[in-house]
């Protein structure tokens, strides 16, 4: 059954583009008709990056409410919620609110794509809020994205930058992409770059050469793996992670960073270590452990959600499987821009069993015969399957195993939805 939102958000699919035009000139046209309110956001926070945007913003939201201050937040995509994509203060945006603004911007006849009018949302609902920090996830390249709307942000962060959306950019190198996203950040900020390949971190060095802000490159903090204990450490502090949540080394190197930003914005390093076991990243190395698809499968099989569809992202979700002392198979569904024979070349044949399936309601998605295709290649066994339950049964059985869906955050959205 769907909820009010997702109709809701169908609706708003089909009054406006999801086609991606990249520029700022739409969306500043459709803010000085409403009369720029997103100067009155306080301590505009920009996350940046390929992988790792959502956990790092995550990170850095439990660490500022747990320190007493208040916090928005404006995330894409939404798993199956439109209303999770805002967080204002101590709430989900609320849909009476979501429609009352669209309907405001919907006369300001000006052509927007869907993601401009949800960035509009957002600044529209929380500039008149009393918020201690506004903190945004960029969509795809900074340049021409709706959320590069600050001259002076408190802070622009950057996660792990790899090779994605080349399809937008000319040449698709990682040189250009590091230009696209890095060289567009502001000269009066504070810029914090995450952990990142040599080559990468050597590309993004370039092009802040003559970046006036202030800049903390990841050789100021570290992660310290000591048998099973993590710590962050750096020249001030040592904070243990301790986490049932957080296991891949990629999500590991996001907290660090929101802990390094976390310490720089005077929060104490026990209020930090205190609230770690609190975070929680959905869709991300997620367990399901109770609803409607536990129903499918044995009470010893393990039902693992992981949004990964990157390279980054898949090695990081393999070296977190190889871990595990179980049988691991997995249901696959992936979008057809992701370059899905080279993601599945990340787990080493790693899988006892492929079951291929598409996206529900996503244009995008690569039907199950083609990815099936794509397995056979690798030498996996591989079925396909119209659906989670029936994927769920071709690989159910009374012996223990982990049951991994991965490939697409619209995949892992569908199935909470489902479950």
């Amino acid at each position: 059954m769907k909820i009010d939102s997702e109709i809701y958000y169908n609706q708003l699919q089909k009054k406006y583009s999801r086609k991606i035009t990249l520029g700022l000139s739409r969306i500043k046209k459709a803010l000085t008709l409403l009369g720029n309110p997103q100067h009155r956001l306080k301590n505009p926070i920009n996350i940046i990056g390929s992988d790792g945007k959502f956990s790092c913003l995550t990170s850095l939201k439990y660490f500022i409410e747990a320190n007493g201050q208040s916090t928005s937040t404006f995330i894409s995509p939404h798993l199956f919620d439109l209303r999770s994509r805002i967080w204002i203060k101590n709430r989900f945006i609320s849909l009476n609110e979501i429609k009352k603004y669209e309907k405001r911007i919907s006369t300001l006849n000006v052509k927007l794509s869907l993601f401009e009018v949800l960035t509009l949302i957002y600044i529209l609902a929380v500039s008149k809020k009393k918020i201690d920090y506004n903190i945004l996830e960029a969509g795809l390249m900074f340049f021409g994205d709706s959320t590069r709307l600050f001259d002076k942000p408190l802070i622009q962060a950057s996660t792990n930058i790899n090779r994605q959306h080349v399809e937008w950019i000319s040449p698709k190198t990682i040189n250009e992409i590091c230009r696209q996203k890095i060289g567009y950040l502001s000269n009066q900020t504070n810029i914090y770059i995450g952990k990142q390949n040599p080559k990468t971190l050597k590309i993004i060095k370039g092009i802040l050469k003559k970046n006036k802000s202030n800049i903390t490159y990841p050789s100021r903090w570290k992660i310290i793996y000591k048998g099973k204990k993590i710590f962050y450490k750096d020249t001030k502090c040592k904070i243990r992670i301790h986490s049932n949540y957080i296991h891949s080394k990629g999500l590991i190197d996001n907290l660090g960073l929101a802990i390094k930003i976390a310490l720089d914005l005077n929060i104490k390093p026990e209020v930090i270590q205190k609230t770690i076991p609190k975070i929680f990243f959905e869709g991300r190395l997620q367990y399901i452990h109770k609803g409607k698809l536990r129903k499918y499968v044995h009470k010893n099989e393990k039902i693992l959600l992981d949004g990964a569809h990157s390279n980054t992202s898949g090695k990081n979700l393999y070296d977190y499987l190889k871990s595990l002392k179980l049988p691991i198979y997995c249901i696959w569904g992936m979008q057809k821009n992701k370059l899905p024979n080279n993601f599945l070349k990340n787990f080493n044949g790693i899988f006892k069993k492929i079951v291929t399936i598409e996206i529900p309601s996503e244009p995008n998605s690569c039907s199950a015969d083609q990815l099936k295709v794509i397995a056979l290649k690798q030498k996996y066994e591989v079925e396909t399957a119209s659906n989670f339950k029936e994927a769920l049964r071709k690989i159910t059985s009374n012996k223990p195993k982990v049951i991994c869906f991965m490939g697409s955050l619209y995949l892992i959205g569908s199935v909470l939805k489902e479950n």
